[in-house]
C-alpha cells in the first residue's frame, strides 16, 4: 500500500456538511513522534468515511517486517475498516528492544496523535496492542502509562521480565492546545494476552497485571480465552466515576497472532474507556448511546445537518410532563463521545428527565489548519455558525414529540460545551430556567458573533478543576476567594453585577473534592455558585452530572408568566 503525504493545508478541504465530523482524509500515512528530543516515525492508517474521535490502536508490529506491506498481509488494515478505528504502526530501528527506549516511542505516540493537525482524536480511547516481538515494549509502555492507556492486547511470547521494569513511571506533561494532560500513573488496566505457553517471562507479565488489577479467585474461561482473572469484588469506593473492570485474559495457542484471537481480544478490551477526573484518569465501561436505549436525531440547519442523542427513560409517561436536560460535548469531541462522558443516561434515567446531547457545528482551530474541528458557536469561511439558533429548534422539536415541562429546561456542559451553556443563560433565558457549565463561562473573545442579553436572570453553577490550566487563575483575587483566568473572571464579574449579586458575599464550604462558593441574593437565593475540584484537570467526570442536577438545577424551575422560583419560592428577581 503507498504511502501518502499529508496535504500541507488542510484548510483548503472542503466539508461535507451531511456529516461534519467525518475526517477529509482517508489511505496510509507517515508521522513522527518525538522521542527523548529525537523525531520517529510511525504510519498512520485512516479507513475511508471513518468519523472523529473513533478508538485509536496503536499497534508495535513484527521487526523486519515493512509496515505498508504488513498492513494488509496482516489484516491490519481489514481489521481497522471493520471496527472503524484509527490504525498507528509502530516499527522499531532494527529489532525491538527491552531497555525501556522502545516503550518510549510507543508512548510518544500515544501523544503525537492527539495533534489534531489532519484528525482528531481523543485520550480516552486508545489502545496498544503488540505482535510478535513488538509485544514485550507494548507491555513495558503500558506499565509506565496505565494510566493513560484503555486497554493492552498482545499477540506473541514476552522476551522480558516485566517485573525487573524499574524505570519511573512518566511524569505530567501539557501539549497546548488540546488540553492533553499525560498523568503516567500506575492504574487498572484491561489486559490480553495471547501466547505459545507459559515461560517464564509470560507468566511474570500475568502476575504483574494481575496485581495491578487486584484479581483475586481462580480463574473463568471463554469468549476466546483459557483464563479470565476477575478483579475483586469487594468494593471500597463508589464507582460513579471509576469502574473496577480491569480483567487479565490469556491465551495459549500455537499461533498466538490469529484474526480470531485479534477478535476475541478487542471485543474485550474495547469495552473499556479511560477519562479525565480528579487525580487520575478513571477507567469505565463505554456507554454506546444506541446500546443504553438513547435514539439518534438530525436535522438540517443553515444547511448543515445537526446531530443529537436523545434519552427518554421508560418512566417518562406522555401522561405526565418530565423536565428537559441539554448536555454539550466540548472542542473536538462529540454527541456519542459526551454521551459517554457525561453518563447523563445514568442520570436520566434515576431523576427521570429526558436528556439531549447534541453535536457542536464547526471551526478551524489552527492556521491551515482543520476547518471541522466541532466547536459551539464556530465559524466556516467567515461566516459563524449559529448554534443558539440550533438548540432552539431542537428543543421545540423535542417539545414537538415529548411531553416536556417547559418550565424546567436545563443545560449543562463542559469547556466549549460550558460555554454554550452559559451563553443560552445570557441570551436564552426564555428556555432554560438554570444551567450548569463546566470548565468555562461565556468568553466573548472565542465566539464569532454577539447575541442579544436575554431580560430573565438565569442561576448558574460552574465547576471547574484547580489544575485546569484554561480557567484556573493564578495567585491570589483581590475580591473573589478563589482565582479564575482573566476572562472568566470578567464575565463571573459580568453576572454578578447584573445579577445584583454582591461578590464580597460569599457562602463558603467543602464537600470533598470540591470547594463551593455560593453567591446568594437579597432573598437568600444561590443564583451564581461555583465549584472548584481539588487536583482536576480541564476536565469533568460522571459525579458533576449528579450534582448539577440535584444539588442546583432541580431547585429551579420557570412559570409559564416568567417567574422564577426557587425550591417552590418565588424568586425576585427585580432584587436579583
Amino acid at each position: 500500500m503507498d504511502i501518502k503525504r499529508f496535504p500541507e493545508k488542510m484548510g483548503d478541504l472542503p466539508i461535507d456538511f451531511s456529516n461534519p465530523k467525518r475526517t477529509l482524509i482517508s489511505g496510509l500515512f507517515q508521522e513522527t513522534a518525538k522521542v527523548g528530543g529525537q523525531p520517529r516515525k510511525f504510519l498512520t492508517y485512516i479507513p475511508e468515511d471513518l468519523d472523529y474521535c473513533q478508538p485509536c490502536l496503536v499497534a508495535a508490529i513484527p521487526s523486519g517486517e515493512k509496515p505498508e506491506e504488513y498492513l494488509e498481509t496482516s489484516g491490519l488494515k481489514a481489521f481497522a475498516e471493520d471496527k472503524k478505528l484509527f490504525l498507528h504502526l509502530a516499527t522499531p530501528e532494527t529489532a525491538w528492544n527491552a531497555d525501556g527506549s522502545d516503550a518510549d516511542y510507543l508512548n510518544a505516540i500515544y501523544v503525537a496523535i492527539q495533534a489534531r493537525d489532519f484528525y482528531i482524536t481523543m485520550q480516552d480511547n486508545i489502545y496498544l496492542c503488540g505482535i510478535g516481538d513488538g509485544s514485550f515494549a507494548a507491555h513495558q509502555a503500558a506499565r509506565r502509562m496505565a494510566s493513560e492507556w484503555s486497554g493492552l492486547m498482545t499477540f506473541g511470547d514476552l522476551n522480558g521480565d516485566l517485573n525487573a521494569e524499574h524505570t519511573a513511571l512518566r511524569g505530567e506533561s501539557d501539549q497546548g492546545e488540546v488540553e492533553l494532560k499525560v498523568m503516567g500513573m500506575a492504574a487498572q488496566l484491561p489486559v490480553w494476552m495471547s501466547m505459545t505457553a507459559k515461560n517464564a517471562d509470560n507468566t511474570a507479565a500475568v502476575d504483574f497485571w494481575k496485581e495491578q488489577n487486584h484479581v483475586v479467585g481462580t480463574p473463568l474461561s471463554g469468549e476466546g480465552a483459557d483464563e479470565i482473572w476477575m478483579p475483586t469484588p469487594v468494593r471500597v469506593l463508589s464507582e460513579v466515576n471509576e469502574e473496577q473492570i480491569a480483567q487479565v485474559r490469556l491465551a495459549v495457542r500455537e499461533n498466538p497472532f490469529t484474526k480470531e484471537q485479534m477478535e476475541a481480544a478487542w471485543s474485550y478490551i474495547s469495552l473499556a474507556r479511560r477519562h479525565r477526573g480528579p487525580g487520575k484518569k478513571q477507567l469505565r465501561y463505554f456507554k454506546e448511546p444506541i446500546a443504553c436505549g438513547a435514539e439518534k436525531k438530525t436535522m438540517e440547519v443553515d444547511g448543515m445537518t445537526r446531530t443529537w442523542y436523545e434519552y427518554v427513560p421508560k418512566s417518562c409517561t406522555p401522561d405526565k410532563k418530565w423536565p428537559l436536560v441539554v448536555v454539550f460535548h466540548g472542542r473536538g469531541g462529540t454527541a456519542e463521545t459526551f454521551f459517554d462522558l457525561s453518563c447523563v443516561s445514568t442520570v436520566a434515567e434515576e431523576r427521570h428527565f429526558i436528556a439531549v446531547v447534541p453535536e457542536a457545528g464547526v471551526y478551524q482551530q489552527k492556521p491551515n489548519g482543520l476547518r471541522n474541528v466541532l466547536l459551539w458557536c464556530g465559524i466556516y469561511q467567515d461566516t459563524p455558525v449559529d448554534d443558539v439558533k440550533f438548540i432552539r429548534e431542537l428543543v421545540a422539536d423535542v417539545e414537538s414529540r415529548h411531553s416536556v415541562d417547559k418550565s424546567r429546561v436545563y443545560a449543562m456542559g463542559q469547556s466549549s460545551g460550558g460555554m454554550m451553556s452559559d451563553l443560552l443563560a445570557y441570551t436564552a433565558g426564555d428556555i432554560f430556567a438554570a444551567v450548569a457549565p463546566w470548565s468555562a463561562l461565556r468568553c466573548p473573545s472565542k465566539m464569532y458573533r454577539e447575541w442579544p442579553a436575554c431580560e430573565q436572570h438565569v442561576p448558574t453553577m460552574m465547576i471547574y478543576g484547580d489544575q485546569d490550566f484554561l480557567t484556573a487563575g493564578h495567585g491570589e483575587d483581590p475580591i473573589l476567594p478563589f482565582c479564575l483566568s482573566e476572562e472568566l473572571r470578567a464575565t463571573l464579574m459580568e453576572k454578578l453585577e447584573t445579577y445584583h449579586l454582591d461578590p464580597a458575599n460569599v457562602e463558603t464550604w467543602k464537600t470533598e473534592p470540591i470547594t463551593w462558593y455560593a453567591f446568594p441574593d437579597k432573598q437568600g437565593v444561590p443564583m451564581v455558585v461555583i465549584g472548584r475540584v481539588d487536583n482536576m484537570v480541564h476536565a469533568n467526570y460522571p459525579e458533576e452530572s449528579w450534582i448539577s442536577y440535584d444539588q442546583f438545577l432541580s431547585q429551579f424551575h420557570r412559570s409559564e408568566n416568567g417567574t422564577l422560583y426557587y425550591r417552590g419560592r418565588p424568586v425576585n428577581e427585580s432584587d436579583v
